[in-house]
């Protein structure tokens, strides 16, 4: 009973990570058109400064998966989501691009170390249950966006600057990192990466994490834009604007609570296939839409079709080969936290030529690319495979 009890605790320890993590990601996101105005830049530059949170967030995976290897999770994710917290308040401080830039390279850094690091302890998690949990940690992520919005919509209506939400984020985010930390899993061995040494990884091992890079590119695109696009281009005030990302996310959450009993109806190659057909669609209607809330109900359809997306590609890599699941799922997770984090940056990029809802097609291709290639899934060894 005890140990049921412990792993319970774990469990809800995890969601809590990653809930604080969506919930500290998505309340910056929600005031990227007011730190953006603060600071006096344009799209194309904000796109170059959000390079720096995914090279940031890059480098912080890199870091957080060689530490947890050598420490255990217990030690690690604690320091990385204090660390994260107190970083998230740098960019509300911002007053220009250099300041706006060094304060998203060190968030990043902090997002990725605690991102890489929840992500191993929910696998091992994910295996002392069993059966498959990844994507309910996943729809927490997104339930820390939806509450991000929502608070984020209230704050900017109380016309309250990005330091002090953002300050008043970072100190709670201290706080619950610290006191879930007494509920992580301790077994060092169980929670570190075991190393893979020389061998060769599978090629459709990179096919996956190129899959999970344009998969959630276009998760970015909606998570750094869709604000900006309602507010700028269809004219949205800023809190009806901030609900765009709220649509997003709400669905996004919602999916992932349902991902894994639709998985074990359809299998993961259709939920891929048709979640990337779903996620197209939406992020095209949100793109050509004349209407504010035909582009909320857009960008909604798009959180639904993307939402069961990457964790059958997470899920695949941790069993595409024995005694190499968590290194694997790194890979995948790496490449793929790149896209969602570094990627949007391209739109920023796309609008010295286009406008910004033209530059959406850029994801929509993405995802019809990710609907042809998902019988890469299909591959799986059966006999690795976690029954739902």
């Amino acid at each position: 009973m005890g140990q049921v009890n412990a792993l319970k605790a774990a469990r809800v320890a995890t969601f809590t990570y990653f809930a604080l993590n969506g919930f500290l990601l998505g309340l910056w996101l929600v005031h990227i058109p007011t730190v953006e105005q603060r600071t006096g830049l344009d799209h194309a530059e904000l796109g170059r400064l959000l390079l720096l949170l995914g090279l940031g967030a890059f480098l912080g995976m890199r870091i957080g998966g060689k530490v947890t290897d050598r420490t255990g999770v217990k030690f690690v994710l604690p320091i990385a989501g204090v660390f994260c917290s107190m970083a998230a308040l740098l960019p509300g401080l911002a007053v220009n691009q250099w300041t706006l830039g060094a304060a998203l390279l060190i968030f990043g850094i902090g997002n990725g170390l605690m991102d890489v690091i929840m992500n191993a302890h929910a696998v091992v998690v994910e295996k002392h249950y069993k059966r498959p949990v990844m994507s309910a940690f996943h729809a927490t992520w997104s339930l820390g966006g939806v509450a991000a919005a929502l608070t984020g919509a209230r704050t900017l209506s109380w016309q309250l600057s990005p330091a002090v939400t953002l300050g008043v984020a970072a100190a709670l985010g201290v706080v619950v990192s610290l006191v879930a930390a007494k509920a992580l899993l301790a077994g060092k061995e169980d929670q570190r990466v075991q190393p893979t040494g020389k061998r060769k990884v599978p090629r459709r091992i990179w096919v996956m994490a190129l899959l999970a890079g344009l998969v959630m590119l276009s998760e970015g695109a909606a998570n750094d834009w869709s604000v900006l696009h309602l507010q700028d281009v269809l004219g949205a005030a800023p809190q009806v604007a901030a609900l765009a990302y709220g649509a997003f996310a709400t669905t996004m959450t919602t999916g992932r609570l349902l991902a894994d009993r639709i998985t074990a109806r359809v299998g993961s190659v259709a939920v891929l296939r048709w979640g990337a057909v779903i996620g197209a669609t939406g992020i095209a209607t949100a793109a050509l839409s004349p209407w504010v809330w035909l582009a909320l109900a857009g960008w909604a359809v798009a959180g639904a079709g993307l939402s069961g997306t990457v964790p059958q590609l997470f899920s695949a890599a941790g069993h595409a080969e024995a005694g190499a699941a968590a290194a694997n799922v790194s890979r995948v997770a790496g490449l793929g936290y790149l896209g969602v984090l570094a990627g949007p940056a391209v739109i920023g990029w796309l609008t010295h030529v286009v406008p910004l809802n033209i530059a959406f097609l850029l994801p929509v291709a993405f995802c019809v690319v990710t609907a042809l290639s998902a019988n890469v899934l299909r591959a799986e060894p059966a006999k690795d495979r976690v029954s739902a």
